[in-house]
């Protein structure tokens, strides 16, 4: 498919056609749009499914871990014995005893529900990265500190320095019935993880301040443990499922969030095989505007052929011309993608002020912003998808030159 100096020269002529042929350049910029859109579109709609899932999974799966050991009954009695038996089995990168139970707390009048967690002090200084305000280094055993998430605080309207009280509705009996537990925390430090229920509902303290909040002694509610492989996860544990049958069950992040990661899943190549029909359609405008090529250039093809053009120079001239408009369409789609998906939060901001729509509310969505991760892969499969769809739409177009016949054309000439 080399070109000769005269096959290239004919091509970049049709490429660009005279004036008296204007209606085909219309098309043929019309076919180099759509390809570039249809491109785009796939580039940024994939970067941000992907995106999604993957800080979904990263916030998710770094919060709570790959994998869950939790006690029937919802208390681990003996979990010091579990806990040794889990780090020593091979694959388990760490594994960290956890207390979550769902609550209620109040702040100047106002009620929310919570989910209480307690942390070991390893765990709470994971959360450095994520805290907008105070210190979660605060957070000692007895000192009665908690870090709440940003959007719980802005429900309660409390900031750094207040004092919250958390209920626990499992109070102690009297003869008058249970009372509810009732604690006041100060509020050390203030976490934005970026998934919305966690900011909105996490309440985080040291495991011994929840169990006396709980009244649950020495026990916790299970142990988080997280692996090498999370794709490997179930295999890493099924040697310690087995041992813990009857005593405890092994819960991983697969099972956890099954419907929300297998949704996603779906919706991928739902998106994937709707926007690839943009680009279709924008090949069958590369196959038209040839065709229309083709049939205004006829009697120059007649000519070019009695001054001793091949068959074969005619095929790879058209080819040419159409598959530069694809190639070129498919260039300018990636750097639209690449700068639409680099400016994307910018333009969903400007999109909103001008619509005055939502577009992006964390309670729907999970995420507090737009994500967008780029698999260089996927990418490449696109681009190479758009070529070859632009090629196969040259081929009838060229073969329809290739074939004209000069004696035909050029009998009343």
């Amino acid at each position: 498919m080399i070109l000769s100096p005269f096959e290239w020269t004919i091509a970049k002529r049709y490429m660009l056609p005279g004036r008296g042929e204007a209606f085909i350049a219309l098309v043929a910029g019309i076919s180099l749009v759509a390809v570039s859109l249809g491109v785009a579109a796939l580039v940024i709609v994939m970067s941000v499914m992907n995106g999604f899932r993957a800080e979904l999974f990263d916030k998710i799966v770094g919060l709570n871990g790959h994998a869950v050991i939790q006690a029937y009954g919802g208390r681990l009695e003996n979990w010091q014995v579990v806990l040794k038996e889990v780090q020593a089995t091979p694959g388990v990168v760490r594994a960290s005893p956890l207390i979550e139970q769902p609550l209620l707390v109040t702040f100047n009048g106002r009620v929310e529900g919570i989910l209480a967690r307690g942390n070991t002090q390893a765990d709470i200084d994971r959360l450095k990265p994520s805290v907008k305000a105070g210190n979660v280094g605060l957070l000692r055993p007895g000192a009665g500190q908690v870090a709440i998430g940003s959007r719980l605080a802005e429900n309660l309207g409390a900031r750094v320095g207040d004092t919250i009280t958390i209920i626990n509705p499992q109070g102690r009996a009297t003869p008058f019935g249970t009372v509810p537990r009732q604690i006041g925390y100060t509020v050390a430090a203030v976490f934005e993880i970026g998934v919305y229920d966690y900011d909105n509902a996490f309440v985080v303290m040291p495991i011994p301040d929840a169990q006396t909040l709980l009244l649950s002694g020495d026990s916790i509610g299970m142990i988080e443990v997280k692996t090498t492989d999370p794709d490997r996860v179930g295999e890493i544990l099924a040697p310690l499922s087995r041992k813990l049958a009857g005593q405890a069950v092994v819960t991983d992040w697969k099972t956890i969030n099954a419907a929300l990661f297998e949704a996603l899943s779906v919706e991928r190549v739902a998106m994937f095989t709707v926007l690839s029909i943009i680009v279709l359609v924008a090949v069958f405008n590369i196959l038209s505007s040839l065709i229309m090529l083709v049939r205004a250039k006829t009697r120059d093809i007649a000519i070019l052929r009695t001054m001793g053009a091949t068959r074969r120079s005619l095929l790879k001239i058209f080819v040419t011309a159409g598959f530069l408009i694809g190639a070129l369409g498919t260039v300018v789609g990636l750097a639209l993608g690449l700068v639409f998906l680099f400016f994307r939060q910018s333009v969903v901001n400007a999109v909103q002020y001008l619509t005055g729509q939502n577009l992006w509310d964390p309670s729907i969505r999970f995420l507090s912003e737009l994500p967008s991760r780029s698999d260089p892969m996927e990418v490449v499969a696109i681009s190479v998808m758009a070529l070859v769809l632009s090629f196969l739409a040259t081929l009838y177009p060229a073969w329809k030159a290739a074939s004209t016949d000069p004696v035909q054309v050029l009998r009343y000439e």
